[in-house]
């Protein structure tokens, strides 16, 4: 079944040594029995808060006033969306899109994400105007790959993510980020490797301690991940993505993440329910420079429940079914990208 959780809609570099005792402001964390941190349990990452900052904002701190405005507004959309539908409506008009989802779906979170303590209106710290620096080659890159999102041909021309082939919003990553319901993860731990249970489509990252990369042919779905300890810090270094890999869609929100981009990620324990995920992504050829990213995980008491996605799930077949009746008739499908925000960069 799938799993509800509950409601509506920065210039640091990555730090170690000093830089961490700061951050982590003197917290000792559970240790496991070979003397590491205990990230195990499970966490979310459910925020308003999204990977670039919004155009209402301009600033990566927001105020007290700015982060409970930016809540009250999610929370008056969320009321509106939530209310009864009207029975005499009837069926859309022609070309209206009435949109895939119920808001009793949707669950992204209710407050705006909080880093050491500060609201923040992006999780990308570096550039500080919190937006992915592409290259032209990059951006181009992104939009082809956008374009072809409406092919009606056969079933592999379709996105992953409606294939139920892995979540949307890069939820597993890497980076892991929030997306618009099930921001549950799971870590498992042990000596040689740390585990991450992602609650949409019920992935797991494995990432290997003090390994070496597997070979990049064939790549392998959330690239080749090994991790090494710093410290108190756990550090994960993943490369090889699959290109299927690389948009990364959030219901009008595209990312880009070169197939041969490298991700790095820093775990910190920070305090008895909080964990900082800090991560940069590096590929010269898609970004004018390597960019980071920052935000928080939240220890959970809830379970993680499976994310049953096939079941019932009739979308490819009703599209491409679809499809060939126009084709009978003559109609030719639009061929347009999903709605978006990658052009406002």
């Amino acid at each position: 079944m799938k799993r509800i959780l509950a409601a509506c809609v920065a210039g640091f570099a990555l730090a170690s040594g000093p830089a961490f005792a700061q951050a982590s402001g003197g917290f000792s964390p559970p240790r496991t029995p070979d003397g590491r941190p205990d990230f195990q349990g499970v966490w979310t990452n459910a925020s308003l808060t999204r990977l670039e900052r919004v155009p209402e904002f301009k600033d990566l701190v927001l105020t007290p006033e700015q982060a409970a405005g930016w809540e009250a507004s999610a929370a008056s959309v969320a009321a509106g969306d939530n209310a009864p539908t009207d029975p005499s409506e009837g069926a859309p008009e022609a070309g209206k899109d009435p949109e895939g989802y119920n808001f009793f779906w949707i669950d992204p979170g209710t407050r705006v994400g909080k880093v050491n303590g500060e609201y923040r209106s992006s999780w990308i710290v570096d550039p500080p105007n919190g937006r992915v620096p592409y290259t032209q080659a990059g951006r181009a890159a992104m939009m082809k790959t956008v374009s072809t999102y409406n092919s009606y041909d056969n079933p592999e021309e379709r996105i992953p993510i409606e294939r139920c082939l892995f979540g949307f919003a890069s939820t597993a990553g890497p980076p892991m980020l929030n997306a618009l319901y099930n921001n549950h993860h799971q870590f498992i731990q042990t000596a040689d490797a740390m585990a991450i249970n992602i609650e949409m489509i019920h992935d797991t990252r494995i990432i290997r301690i003090e390994g070496e990369h597997h070979p990049l042919q064939p790549r392998q779905y959330f690239g080749s991940s090994v991790g090494r300890w710093d410290g108190d810090t756990f550090v994960a270094e993943t490369v090889g993505f699959r290109p299927a890999e690389a948009v990364r869609v959030d219901f009008g929100f595209f990312a880009y993440f070169s197939p041969d981009a490298k991700v790095t990620e820093r775990f910190t324990l920070v305090g008895e329910d909080e964990m900082l995920y800090r991560f940069t992504v590096e590929d010269p050829v898609a970004y004018t420079q390597p960019w980071t990213g920052e935000l928080t995980f939240r220890r959970s008491p809830d379970r993680i429940y499976e994310y049953a996605c096939h079941e019932g799930n009739y979308s490819v077949p009703n599209i491409l079914g679809g499809a060939r009746i126009m084709e009978k008739e003559g109609r030719k499908a639009a061929v347009t990208a999903p709605r978006s925000r990658i052009d406002r960069n």
